[in-house]
């Protein structure tokens, strides 16, 4: 078999060898991740909190970010409160070098108040990127982006 010819023009070959640190970090990472989802879907607040080194949400959609526990504990209270059977399922997860990314899918029912709309009893689906930033092992952040008017309008605004 001839052997492959690179173009002058072709990029050097870098080296893509994980580590077995890079294993393990990644493998505690993921491992953070689902013992915080899990918490999530129990809707345990205080299990969510354990899993952060700091607490901090950015919920894009919502225009500011919740930093520390107790602004977390409310913004986990207020989700709970208007979807009482919110639940969060991992899709996909991608791993950079202090982020990973899960792609969610996001369901529940409208039950309770959510951004001062009053409960109407709809169910929601809504697609959304999770990113969960990472100092070394530690998570010190997660920020979320999800179609804010798509959940609204499953929710009954606007249509």
């Amino acid at each position: 078999m001839p052997e492959a010819r690179r173009s002058a023009h072709a990029e050097p070959m870098t080296d893509t060898t994980t580590t077995q640190s890079d294993t393990d970090l990644r493998s505690r990472r993921e491992r953070t991740i689902r013992e915080h989802m899990a918490a999530e879907n129990r809707h345990d607040i205080a299990a969510t909190l354990e899993t952060f080194s700091q607490a901090n949400y950015d919920v894009v959609a919502l225009g500011a970010p919740t930093n520390g526990a107790a602004a977390v504990d409310d913004l986990l209270h207020t989700l709970f409160g208007a979807f009482p059977d919110f639940a969060a399922e991992a899709l996909s997860l991608h791993h950079g070098d202090d982020i990973v990314f899960v792609d969610v899918r996001m369901t529940g029912t409208h039950d309770g108040t959510w951004a001062g709309v009053p409960p109407s009893g709809h169910p929601i689906d809504v697609r959304c990127g999770c990113i969960f930033h990472f100092d070394g092992p530690d998570l010190v952040k997660e920020t979320v982006f999800f179609d804010h008017a798509t959940l609204l309008a499953q929710i009954g605004v606007g249509g």
